[in-house]
């Protein structure tokens, strides 16, 4: 199985029409309010020596913080652009980045292959693939992770449609940010609460912990606070993992 053309050129598109200026994106927030908290939740319950991978990586924001926090943190990205963005964020060489589908099962096993047991950071792509690609999409997590490593998984919950309806209706129209999301035909929140959870037990993956959290935006409101949407997170094991 493999994602829609038209999907796929939808991200193309976003991010071909996507400056390198930090936050430009509406979802890449500081690593402080997202990936940061994110690994603290997931410490707890994974072997940080492992390497990570940021599936759905866009400019790699939160894969440069990854890096920092484990030995070695490669993100990939279903989007050229996407990946082309992270590599020049990161002259560096803090991080690493590919190309790859999480549709192609292949391509994804080829990954396992190559790094072995790795842990998995995965932010918020569940929610806007298309329906027939959720599973894949958790089952690239499950094949991934193998027996040793575990996976962070956040989604936007059915909540959030509610916000960004409020902030699509602010004064003027949707800010730009939103505007441009809607304009390349990208979906957010578009997963049922119960999806996600099911979806993770149907690719054998078992729940270790999950709790409620909000997605910072880099929109705000018209009285400066910052945009937040209503999230649930996962930290996950393969079925046969200790």
């Amino acid at each position: 199985m493999s994602v829609s053309e038209s999907y796929r050129e939808n991200w193309e598109s976003y991010w071909r029409g996507t400056s390198d200026a930090p936050g430009e994106a509406i979802w890449d927030a500081d690593p402080a309010l997202s990936a940061a908290r994110d690994v603290d939740r997931l410490a707890p319950h994974a072997d940080l020596s492992l390497p990570i991978v940021d599936l759905g990586c866009g400019n790699g924001t939160q894969t440069r913080y990854l890096a920092t926090r484990f030995g070695r943190a490669l993100g990939v990205d279903l989007s050229h652009a996407a990946v082309a963005h992270a590599r020049r964020a990161d002259p560096a060489g803090t991080a690493e980045f590919r190309q790859l589908s999480l549709t192609d099962p292949a391509a994804v096993r080829e990954l396992r292959e190559d790094l072995g047991d790795v842990n998995v950071y995965m932010r918020a792509v569940i929610h806007q693939s298309d329906a027939p690609d959720r599973r894949p999409v958790a089952e690239a997590v499950a094949t991934l992770i193998g027996r040793r490593g575990r996976g962070f998984v956040t989604e936007l919950t059915e909540e959030s449609k509610a916000t960004l309806a409020r902030l699509a209706e602010s004064p003027g129209g949707p800010p730009l940010k939103l505007r441009r999301v809607f304009d390349h035909g990208l979906k957010p929140a578009d997963a049922g609460n119960a999806e996600v959870p099911d979806l993770l037990a149907e690719a054998g993956l078992r729940i270790l912990a999950e709790g409620p959290t909000a997605l910072a935006q880099t929109e705000q409101w018209a009285d400066g606070s910052r945009v937040e949407l209503p999230a649930r997170w996962f930290v996950v094991a393969g079925v046969a993992a200790g």
